[in-house]
């Protein structure tokens, strides 16, 4: 099922491990913090398992979305640039 992943982690080091793990996960970095993809109810499953352990601060979340087919056709993109995906290249940390 098509997922979003949506996390704020306030520690620089482990936002970066878990945009790897996403990424390994196939997803596809669709903001900042932000990651889309299709994930078998199993694969969503050892997700939750393996990211949990980045949750640590009481300001750390992670979401978890499932996305139905008519929630994403009904879905707005609202961007000055008319691009809903973050090129790689143009994510650094600081």
């Amino acid at each position: 099922m098509l997922t979003l992943v949506v996390y704020d982690i306030h520690d620089d080091k482990r936002r970066q491990q878990l945009a790897k793990i996403l990424s390994r996960f196939g997803l596809t970095r669709v903001q900042y913090s932000a990651f889309k993809g299709d994930l078998n109810p199993n694969d969503k499953e050892v997700l939750i398992r393996k990211v949990t352990k980045y949750v640590v601060d009481e300001i750390d979340c992670i979401f978890v979305i499932p996305l139905c087919g008519r929630c994403l056709a009904t879905s707005e993109v609202i961007s000055k640039n008319g691009r809903m995906l973050v090129s790689e290249s143009s994510v650094k940390i600081v």
